[in-house]
């Protein structure tokens, strides 16, 4: 499905500060079966927006076009499904029924979400740990739960807001290999969220870059490396040039977002 946001701006009223624009016209097309990634200074709205595109908040102006191959439209939230940082897992469930439990909302009988939770459970890497409880797994290996538990629900497009932020180095690495395996194999309009440049350029086909609040598309950068990927790609003159535009772009937003607020109150 494409994902079409048009002319989108996000006011949030708040007590202290009054109103804070966090988004302001935004405008682009994530297309149908690609891998985008959001990337931008740290309160440059990137959170906001997927959740504007999931129908989890309705944006003060503007809006979110959906479109299935035929054309249809569908409202935000109808085809999306969200993977957070936070994996919420529910503690007294095994990781069996945590993958299920989407299913189980839906009115899908116990055998057979129980037998479409196992085939997800093998694919993440986690078949012999169905009846373990999530305390009983690394922050990795959770992820993971979370993960699938969003892909079994079979939804045309995934949102994911900063879901490896959380984890060490080494377990986001096995993580974004994991994630391109199963790109390679389900394809779908994924809209990711993140503030690393290299993961970013590993993981999509275009990087959408964002400006300091109120967030608005600095630049959009394909990313023309061959698919399938590996990490090893990360060592490569083309992922190094298209990291170093990348950074040379966030640098500027995060020492103009730096420089604003060094200013005194009032000043233009």
């Amino acid at each position: 499905m494409d994902v079409i946001v048009e002319n989108v701006t996000q006011i949030w009223t708040d007590r202290r500060r009054g109103e804070v624009q966090a988004l302001s016209h935004v405008s682009h097309r994530f297309s149908s079966g690609r891998f985008s990634c959001i990337l931008g200074p740290s309160g440059c709205g990137k959170s906001t927006l997927a959740q504007i595109v999931g129908g989890m908040e309705r944006p003060t102006e503007g809006k979110i076009d959906i479109r299935s191959a035929d054309g249809a439209q569908v409202a935000p939230g109808a085809a999306s499904v969200m993977v957070w940082q936070n994996q919420n897992l529910f503690p007294w469930r095994s990781v069996l029924d945590n993958i299920a439990f989407g299913l189980e909302v839906a009115g899908v009988g116990r055998a057979e979400r129980h037998e479409r939770a196992r085939a997800w459970t093998g694919a993440v890497g986690l078949r012999g740990f169905e009846r373990h409880l999530p305390r009983h797994l690394s922050g990795g290996m959770r992820q993971r739960v979370a993960l699938a538990r969003a892909l079994i629900l079979d939804r045309p497009i995934l949102l994911m807001d900063e879901p490896f932020g959380a984890l060490d180095a080494q377990t986001k690495f096995v993580m974004q290999e994991e994630l391109l395996r199963i790109f390679e194999a389900h394809r779908r309009t994924v809209i990711f969220v993140t503030h690393s440049i290299e993961e970013a350029v590993l993981l999509g086909d275009e990087v959408v870059v964002m400006t300091a609040r109120p967030g608005r598309i600095k630049e959009v950068i394909e990313v023309d490396l061959p698919r399938p990927r590996r990490l090893e790609m990360m060592g490569s003159p083309q992922f190094a040039a298209l990291t170093g535009r990348v950074l040379g772009l966030i640098r500027e937003e995060v020492t103009r977002a730096l420089a604003e607020q060094d200013r005194p109150d009032g000043a233009a």
